[in-house]
């Protein structure tokens, strides 16, 4: 049924019938009569491909309808490949979870920002914890503020049964952040490219000393030639 809807997208050849119609091609377009498109088109052994229905008038391809499907769905596969994925990562806090937890926390959840992932942070209340859960409300606030910087609020910490929620979108969404992997390696080639200078700039006084000797004893030769 799928492919039937991505078949009948386009009008093809018979099923065109208005009068005229513009024909697109590598050297330009040109307004002609629909049977005399049509006619073009079998001489040519391709279809009559309606590709802009809307325009005035109507812009067709001559190609062999097959193929023309076959590029377009080979473009909308590439359009969604260069499109970012946006995960959703989830930060899980307690009702009283302590300074260290919090900022380690924090931490992961500005990398998930930076990497353009959405943040769903939620202070979990087991049993009677849920009796602090303007604490929890206050925790998820806090996080939301530390996070100003990285992520905009999408939704204010609501309760779901035992959860309290918060959900945080990044601001710069898609925006791929380096591995630290590849920044670590990225630092090592640049470091040893400037020890690699560096040698280099060591051994130009020795190479500078043997021609400072080549030249005074060019020097002392040409005295000794004038005494």
């Amino acid at each position: 049924m799928k492919n039937d809807r991505k078949t009948n997208q386009y009008r093809v050849n018979e099923q065109i019938r208005v009068r005229e119609v513009r024909i697109v091609g590598e050297s330009g377009s040109t307004v002609m009569p629909t049977r005399q498109a049509l006619d073009m088109a079998r001489q040519q052994g391709v279809d009559l491909v309606e590709i802009s229905p809307n325009a005035q008038p109507p812009v067709c391809r001559l190609i062999d309808y097959s193929k023309f499907l076959y590029q377009q769905k080979k473009r909308a596969k590439e359009l969604k490949a260069k499109q970012v994925k946006q995960e959703v990562k989830e930060i899980r806090f307690g009702p009283q979870t302590d300074d260290h937890d919090y900022n380690f926390k924090l931490k992961h959840a500005k990398e998930f920002l930076e990497d353009g992932n959405k943040v769903r942070a939620y202070v979990f209340f087991r049993g009677r914890s849920i009796l602090f859960k303007e604490q929890g409300e206050v925790l998820l606030l806090r996080f939301a503020n530390d996070l100003e910087e990285y992520g905009k609020v999408e939704q204010m910490p609501s309760l779901e049964g035992k959860k309290m929620f918060l959900y945080i979108n990044p601001k710069k969404a898609g925006v791929a952040k380096k591995s630290q992997q590849k920044m670590d390696r990225e630092r090592r080639e640049a470091e040893s490219k400037d020890s690699a200078v560096a040698n280099e700039a060591n051994e130009m006084p020795a190479n500078g000393g043997l021609l400072a000797n080549a030249k005074i004893s060019a020097d002392a030769l040409e005295k000794l030639k004038g005494e």
